[in-house]
């Protein structure tokens, strides 16, 4: 009788090291062990792939919808040494230029025309063309994360770089941004036209946080800027020409690494996602029929010296990714070689995909253009959310709620049923004293942080599916 220990997996985990949206969310990159990859946002579709041999990529960024992409190697085993950013054009299917630097490229952002690279301590923009022309550099902080953002909308001039102090931001102007190239036959609306020059010299420095700096955020248009610290607490919203802060949003009260924050196009609500792998949604505008929740006393903040706590508006509208490790294992799991890549099951990217009446295809109800959201876990879950249909404004709720980790799945469109189920959120205590065991990871912190974190409407999971897998893909 054979009593030996077996492990239960449905697949062999997915580990992709590096994804990202162009700045339209038209398409997504990802990178994994075997190479790299371009999809098409929604629908999903994988629209080509490359396999890599010889290492791994840290970054694979889309030049919005162009065949040209800048690549950086990264991982254990890379593929190009992490001081040289590769032009790839995918369209010949080789590398057409590479910058090399005296250090590790710790992150890059572009536009039509334009690249900028950041350093540890300073940030350097390159002017993309039939050759590639450095422009100019900026000294800022201690920056290893490589914080930038770029604005991409046509004649649009803003970069937002880290500032030389901890927590301050430099807003720099480029030369405005072309439009792009028309396509086809000609659109009956005329092009857009570039918009007046600013009466007065707009700021240029921005003091955001007292602590370190961790997301730096533009929409398309550089109108605004989300900034986040190390703290991880609130989400301050700026004007850039003015410098003025907008609004202060709170994700939560416990620490948190925030991974980033998006925009919608319309610039009416924002997205945050975190460690802790919730999805938070903010109203910036009353135009966008949501509500910010806010304490109950926050009415009695202007007759009582309350602490700005009291004052705080919280999400309208959250999404709770589910573990991905949720299986159950006959035996403890085997510990992971030193050499092992290691992807974290909470990391993901948000973007904002704007769904048009002919996409609903539902006989007899007409609908407006609606916007969704697009989640891209780093184990290569694709999540097609969608926001509460119609949110009301909470303006009061408990100090103490129960914990918010059910995932609501909602009935799916008629046009594009789920062709999956994620994973479950149910998780399982391990047995002591037994040769059996679950095999969870553990959340240290998590739950308690669920328990403080306000509830709000959850979104609602019209689409679940796989990508990165090299067989198949997906």
């Amino acid at each position: 009788m054979n009593l030996a220990r077996h492990s239960i997996s449905s697949t062999v985990p997915v580990l992709i090291f590096d994804a990202r949206f162009d700045p339209d969310c038209r398409i997504f990159t990802t990178s994994t062990q075997a190479g790299f990859a371009v999809y098409r946002t929604w629908p999903l579709q994988l629209l080509r792939k490359r396999e890599i041999t010889g290492g791994t990529l840290s970054a694979v960024v889309p030049l919005h919808t162009s065949s040209l992409l800048f690549l950086v190697g990264g991982g254990r085993s890379p593929r190009y040494p992490p001081n040289k950013v590769i032009l790839w054009d995918d369209a010949l299917a080789q590398e057409v230029a590479e910058l090399e630097f005296r250090e590790k490229v710790r992150g890059l952002a572009c536009r039509r025309g334009w690249l900028a690279v950041a350093l540890r301590r300073r940030v350097v923009v390159f002017q993309v063309g039939e050759t590639v022309v450095r422009f100019r550099e900026w000294d800022t902080c201690d920056n290893p994360r490589g914080l930038l953002a770029i604005a991409t909308a046509a004649y649009s001039t803003l970069l937002a770089i880290p500032g030389r102090q901890m927590g301050h931001i430099q807003l720099v102007h480029l030369p405005p941004c072309p439009p792009p190239q028309p396509i086809g036959p000609p659109s009956p609306t005329p092009p857009p036209r570039p918009p007046p020059a600013p009466t007065k010299h707009p700021v240029s420095i921005i003091a955001a946080h007292t602590t370190a700096l961790s997301t730096l955020s533009v929409p398309p248009s550089g109108r605004l800027l989300a900034t986040t610290s190390a703290r991880g607490t609130l989400i301050r919203i700026w004007d850039t020409n003015t410098g003025k802060l907008v609004r202060e949003l709170r994700r939560g009260t416990d620490k948190a690494e925030i991974y980033g924050v998006a925009f919608r196009p319309d610039e009416r609500e924002v997205c945050v996602w975190s460690d802790k792998g919730t999805v938070h949604v903010f109203a910036l505008t009353s135009g966008s029929g949501a509500s910010n929740r806010q304490s109950t006393f926050s009415p009695l903040t202007p007759f009582i010296p309350l602490p700005k706590y009291f004052e705080s508006e919280w999400s309208y509208a959250q999404y709770r990714i589910p573990s991905q490790s949720a299986h159950i294992s006959l035996s403890a799991q085997p510990a992971k070689p030193p050499t092992a890549d290691v992807v974290d099951e909470e990391k993901c990217v948000v973007g904002w995909i704007q769904i048009s009446p002919e996409d609903q295809d539902e006989p007899g109800r007409t609908h407006a253009v609606e916007y969704q959201l697009i989640a891209l876990t780093y184990t290569g879950g694709w999540y097609r959310l969608a926001l509460p249909s119609s949110p009301s404004s909470n303006t009061s709720h408990p100090a103490s709620t129960s914990s918010s980790a059910s995932t609501r799945a909602g009935t799916p469109s008629l046009r594009e049923p789920l062709s999956a189920s994620p994973p479950s959120m149910r998780t399982v205590r391990p047995r002591s004293g037994s040769g059996s065991s679950f095999g969870i990871r553990s959340d240290k912190g998590k739950e308690r942080e669920r328990e403080k974190e306000k509830p709000g409407r959850e979104c609602i999971l019209r689409e679940y599916r796989r990508f990165g897998r090299w067989d198949g893909w997906g």
